[in-house]
This record gives C-alpha cells, structure tokens and sequence, in this order.
C-alpha cells in the first residue's frame, strides 16, 4: 500500500490567535496550545491509530512544532526537519494582514511570497522535497509543523501550485491525512479538530 501523510499543525500560540504571521521567530504554546497539543496525543494513541507503532515521524525544529510533537508523546521518534519549517516571511514576519495591506494592498502570501523572506519557488521546491520524500518510503508518515506549510504541502501533494493552499483551511492542533484513492494522490481527512471538542 502507497504511503499516507499525516499533519499536525501545531497548538495555538500567542501570534497565531491574534494573526500575527509567525514564520521563524521561535515562540512557545499557549497553555491552550499545549493542552490541544496533549488531546491530539491522546487520539492517536487511541484506536484506530493505536499510537502509529509503524509510522516515521518528523517534526519542524521551531519550539511550537517541537513542543507540540512532545506533548503528543511523538518527541522520542521524531526527527528534525528543516524542511518542515514554516514560511519565512521576511520583512512581514510579525504583523497582522491589514498592516501588511497598508503597506502593500491586495497582498496574498499565495500570490505574492514575502519580501525580503521565501518565494513561491521556494516553497514550492521545499515541500516538493517533502512529498518526494514520503512517496518514497514504505510506511505512513506523521509530520509535525506549521499552517502555511502544511498547506502548501497539501497542494503539492495533490499535484496542485502551492496558491491551492489559500482555499484549504488549517487550525491550531488539526490533523489532517493525505493519502490515494484509485491509485491518485487524495486528501482523506483535512482540518479536523474533533479531538478538541468538549
């Protein structure tokens, strides 16, 4: 059977509750964030993923996806992977989309990368690396990282430019699943966050 991927964005931080795009600046969870990152680790330690015995795992080496991966009792088997790290923003790292629209209006990460940070190439050629890696092992996946490079990668894997990535939604501490149907790469679970419910 063809390898899946599953994604987990993580918990909720201060800059990503207020909007703020936080590419490479290495911020902590908010408790919130680590109590979803702890729920998320309980449902897949519960049937029907039973802990994931047989998947590799990778994590983003920034704090938020690290700790989210720790708490989810993934940390003794992940590996660090710089290719899972999220968007450099350059110059717009920090600030909220109507600062960023004051100083460049119509603006979209999707359509016009970040200046002074990554292109659309360059994300495109950085989550490219990821899907080539995953279709070539022999066994389902579990990544841990961040919203647009999650996103990004789900267009990619559906053979899809990375502007996809702006029609798919992704929260903190979801998980979603990549996987095939008919032979033709598929999203099997997207944004799902039941886990935090009640």
């Amino acid at each position: 059977m063809a390898p899946r991927i599953l994604l987990a964005r993580h918990g909720q931080t201060e800059w990503s509750l207020s909007g703020r795009h936080t590419g490479r600046t290495d911020i902590p969870l908010l408790d919130e964030g680590r109590h979803g990152a702890k729920v998320l680790g309980e449902r897949l330690h519960r049937a029907p993923w039973n802990g994931l015995p047989d998947v590799t795992v990778r994590t983003s080496p920034l704090l938020r996806a690290r700790e989210t991966c720790d708490l989810a009792g993934f940390g003794d088997r992940a590996q660090d992977w710089d290719a899972l790290m999220e968007w450099d923003y350059g110059s717009y790292e920090g600030l909220k989309p109507d600062e960023i629209h004051a100083r460049q209006p119509g603006w979209m990460i999707w359509r016009n990368g970040a200046p002074d940070g990554e292109t659309l190439a360059d994300v495109t050629a950085r989550v490219d690396e990821v899907v080539e890696w995953v279709r070539s092992e022999d066994r389902d996946v579990l990544v841990f990282a961040h919203g647009h490079i999650l996103r990004s990668l789900g267009a990619r894997w559906l053979g899809l430019d990375i502007g996809f990535g702006a029609h798919i939604r992704l929260d903190p501490t979801s998980l979603s699943v990549l996987g095939w149907a008919y032979g033709e790469p598929a999203v099997e679970r997207w944004n799902d966050t039941g886990h935090l419910d009640g």
